[in-house]
């Protein structure tokens, strides 16, 4: 009962005018930069993470977290009515809540994703308040291998499970272990990585590699693959929901918000796998599975549900081990680290009346969105109708900007045009971007962290592992590393060669009208 008391604590904080006030434009602006195509919550907090340093901490990251709530539920009304998945984790949801759109049932689609988000992240968040301190106690009795252990997993976990390729993830991830050990050897003194440049002695700011790789990155990669025709936004028709389709929804809300949570809890990384595997779980359980794919309501409510408290997960390794699991948790850790606050287990001690507020914020945002998006659906989806090039060349001046007022260098545009042209490349090349950003956050920590445990053990390699949790955390590893690839080879000897022509999966990959 310690978190759910400072839970109540937090929230009488973040129920104060200003407080509030700061809320409800991070939900404003992340609903409506979620419902633009291409924009999610990590780039949204990037963009603005420079222009935000001039605010009070605490009302900086109740904004931040009231974006990346805001942006998982602006997805939603892209997917549905333009078919086009913002990110990744809302690809489920744009299956079927197109079709239903297409078929006359759009605000029906609307509403379960609005309210099985809303449904979702309340009782994630709650979870969330229990489970953090638990987690916090458990933390603060691990030593440093224990500490190196855990970010070698997350390094591991996060490379295997997102993108197609593990070659390209370990390719991303030793991009950003090489930016994140730029500058000067606390050790030695010495510089590293610099070649010779003195701007690069005190590292390169984590915030204008953000802003480059999230904004100026995606936003070019978009631009070049802009289609000229105008986007097809479907009008949204038909009564919100039926007592049949409440009586369809609220079951999938509920097994979403079980699958989603413990998934965003681990630093596995990503919405995505959870998002499919509710959407297959509900097609499973369905009464009329013969809807799926012709716009099933449960393949609506289940996904989106999942999103969100995957989302909510995601902040248990992000607030007690700081460790983030997706792009816009890694965003958030940076957003810590700009005001100079340290994420991990002893943030509870250190800033535990801006940690309970955060959370309480998130409630408070949380029903804020459903105010918002019910009625004003409509509303939002004529944000769709902005050109595009005005759109991304606004994005490009804003990045600018940001990153030029995160340290006032000349030098950092010239990082922020490099950075983003590495960005534009990634993508072009199909390496994926969060395995980098991880990398860059984790890796001058793993570096202290093994020092001081080479240290204790006069510089032998057992030192490593030599403690109990440490030893189960790299068995874990090996498994993460070997299972996959053995289950490959039994699965290619048991597929037909017809089975892998025609495939057993019949879930279908909405089409990007971005061509990304």
């Amino acid at each position: 009962m310690d978190g759910l008391n400072a839970l109540l604590e937090g929230m009488s904080a973040a129920l104060t005018p200003m407080n509030l006030v700061y809320a409800f434009l991070g939900v404003l602006l992340g609903t409506a930069i979620g419902v633009l195509p291409g924009i999610g919550p990590a780039m949204a907090i990037a963009l603005l993470l420079p222009l935000t340093l001039t605010l009070p901490v605490q009302q900086a990251i109740i904004m931040f977290a009231g974006l990346y709530y805001g942006g998982m539920y602006g997805g939603s009304t892209t997917s549905i009515l333009l078919n086009t998945p913002g990110e990744s984790a809302s690809v489920m949801t744009a299956i079927e809540g197109n079709k239903m759109a297409k078929a006359g049932r759009g605000a029906a689609a609307l509403s379960t994703a609005a309210i099985g988000s809303f449904v979702a992240g309340t009782i994630a968040t709650l979870l969330l308040a229990l489970l953090a301190p638990q987690v916090v106690k458990f933390a603060i009795q691990l030593g440093d291998p224990d500490y190196l252990a855990v970010m070698l997993f997350a390094f591991v976990a996060v490379t295997t499970v997102l993108g197609s390729s593990k070659i390209r993830g370990f390719a991303s991830l030793g991009l950003g272990v090489w930016i994140g050990l730029i500058g000067i050897d606390q050790t030695s003194g010495q510089q590293r990585l610099t070649f010779g440049i003195d701007q690069l002695s005190d590292g390169i700011d984590v915030v204008v590699v953000a802003v480059a790789l999230f904004a100026m990155g995606e936003a070019l990669w978009i631009a070049a693959h802009l289609r000229r025709a105008p986007a097809q936004i479907i009008p949204i028709k038909g009564r919100l929901m039926t007592k049949e389709d409440l009586s369809r929804s609220w079951r999938p809300w509920l097994r979403g918000t079980a699958i989603g949570f413990p998934f965003g809890a681990i630093p596995a990384g990503g919405a995505e796998i959870p998002t499919f595997l509710s959407y297959v779980t509900e097609r499973k359980l369905a009464k009329k599975p013969e809807e799926f794919g012709h716009g099933a309501i449960e393949g609506v409510a289940g996904p989106e549900a999942t999103n969100n408290a995957s989302a909510a997960g995601s902040l248990v390794p992000l607030l007690t081990l700081g460790i983030p699991t997706t792009a816009t948790a890694a965003v958030m850790i940076l957003a810590f680290q700009s005001y100079g606050i340290a994420v991990g287990p002893r943030l509870f001690e250190e800033q535990g009346p801006l940690v309970w507020t955060l959370i309480a914020s998130l409630l408070i945002g949380n029903a804020m969105l459903l105010v918002l998006n019910l009625p004003m659906a409509g509303l939002w989806a004529k944000l769709l109708l902005i050109p595009r090039p005005y759109l991304y060349a606004g994005i490009l001046m804003f990045a600018s900007l940001g990153g030029y007022a995160a340290n006032g260098s000349p030098f950092d545009l010239w990082l922020l045009l490099i950075v983003g042209g590495l960005g534009f490349a990634m993508r072009r090349y199909g390496l994926p971007i969060v395995p980098l950003i991880v990398g860059l956050i984790l890796a001058p920590r793993a570096e202290i962290f093994m020092r001081r445990a080479l240290q204790i053990s006069d510089g032998n390699l057992s030192g490593l592992v030599n403690t109990p949790f440490s030893k189960v955390v790299y068995a874990l590893i090996l498994l993460l590393v070997i299972v996959p690839l053995v289950w490959s080879k039994v699965r290619g000897r048991r597929n037909t060669p017809e089975d892998q022509h025609t495939g057993t999966d019949d879930v279908r990959m909405p089409a990007n009208n971005e061509g990304a």
